[in-house]
């Protein structure tokens, strides 16, 4: 089993907190995005495409995207359960782990990759060019960010973690999407305390720095 990572990326960081939450360690290729070596051939014969992370099993099975990666560790490795326990609990994670990714992570996304100079042509995942920059775009996802600041600060008034009582991948997705925002100087609004708690609590764990 292999695990294709790039450790400054988001996405495989989101797999990494996942796997370190349940313990399991597996070899990891890294793949530096910045150099472009998604695109190698050598990769998109492993992932084609040409974005990371990916894990290829031992049969040879290569399965991408983060929460896909994660859901077959969470079937092979059902403890601590990190995507819900029963049917309705199932469904709450799995709902809050889709806001926190449509509204935080992809804000965030859309704010990160048309600011920064390294994807100037290429301001969408997976592709090598001819995919330009749109400024407006930046704005549009701080305020977008914005405003999954506040619907997480209302749901973090009730809530230790995003989706309950239990520590979730929801708290990992919603975790990754405000650190990946900070790059583009996204802060958590000061008005917003309940997510800088939450934050910080999140901050503590050993799997934040994983």
């Amino acid at each position: 089993m292999k695990f294709y990572d790039f450790s400054p990326a988001p996405n495989p960081k989101r797999v990494r907190m996942f796997m370190a939450e349940k313990g399991i360690e597996v070899p990891s290729v890294q793949v530096n995005t910045r150099e472009q070596e998604q695109f190698s051939d050598d990769y998109k014969a492993v992932n084609p495409h040409g974005v990371v992370p990916t894990l290829e099993l031992d049969d040879g099975t290569c399965i991408g995207e983060s929460v896909a990666i994660c859901r077959y560790f969470e079937e092979t490795h059902p403890e601590p359960p990190l995507m819900g326990r029963d049917a309705k609990d199932k469904a709450v994670v799995e709902m809050w782990n889709r806001r926190s990714e449509i509204e935080g992570f992809l804000s965030a996304a859309e704010a990160f990759r048309n600011a920064m100079p390294v994807f100037a042509d290429r301001a969408l995942p997976g592709v090598t060019g001819d995919v330009p920059q749109i400024p407006a775009l930046v704005e549009r996802g701080k305020k977008s960010m914005d405003r999954f600041f506040r619907k997480l600060d209302a749901q973090l008034a009730d809530n230790q973690f995003v989706a309950g009582d239990a520590f979730s991948i929801a708290d990992i997705t919603a975790y990754v999407a405000i650190d990946f925002g900070g790059r583009v100087d996204i802060a958590i609004p000061e008005d917003c305390k309940n997510v800088a708690r939450w934050f910080a609590q999140i901050s503590e764990r050993p799997s934040a720095s994983a």
